[in-house]
């Protein structure tokens, strides 16, 4: 997977125009419920954040876009458990994780609305929270705003971990 990300951030790198658009792909991928289990992005993400400092790409476009790109796999997640509630769990990839969608349903049920939130940061739950929350009916706008601020602060928070990093990256090659 070092890889994959390695190999996203250096076509960034190559082609800052992309930035954007290749983040909002990324951040939409690593929020949806099916597509998160199987590839992994946050690192590919955090390694273009790490580009946005040292050569730079402009924040807020990459940052906007992210927070989109996840604001909307968190959409189609919640539309899809919604819609297909309780047949979602004898679908793959999800079949082959037969307790992720239970341990989304109890932590949406204990938390409520700040689940999307507390959810969109950490890595099994971002893929089945959206869902539960669809399965068992969160009220819509609740769930819609507390996905769209979270997705802002996620892709932000992710961006400027990677931003960090690159910085101090580049402050240890000077030194050395």
């Amino acid at each position: 997977m070092e890889q994959y990300a390695h190999a996203v951030a250096e076509f960034v790198r190559e082609h800052q125009a992309w930035a954007a658009p290749i983040v909002f792909l990324l951040a939409f991928g690593e929020s949806l419920a099916f597509i998160s289990l199987l590839v992994p992005a946050w690192g590919a993400l955090v390694a273009i954040g790490a580009l946005i400092g040292v050569s730079g790409i402009s924040f807020y476009p990459v940052w906007i876009a992210g927070g989109l790109g996840a604001a909307l796999g968190d959409w189609v997640s919640y539309w899809f458990g919604f819609r297909y509630k309780e047949q979602v769990a004898q679908m793959w990839p999800l079949s082959s994780y037969p307790d992720l969608l239970p341990r989304g349903e109890a932590f949406v049920r204990d938390w409520g609305v700040p689940s999307i939130f507390i959810g969109r940061f950490f890595g099994p739950l971002r893929a089945s929270v959206p869902l539960a929350a669809g399965i068992f009916e969160m009220p819509y706008w609740s769930f819609q705003i507390a996905n769209f601020i979270s997705a802002l602060v996620w892709s932000a928070v992710l961006l400027m971990f990677g931003d960090v990093i690159g910085k101090i990256m580049e402050w240890i090659s000077r030194v050395v």
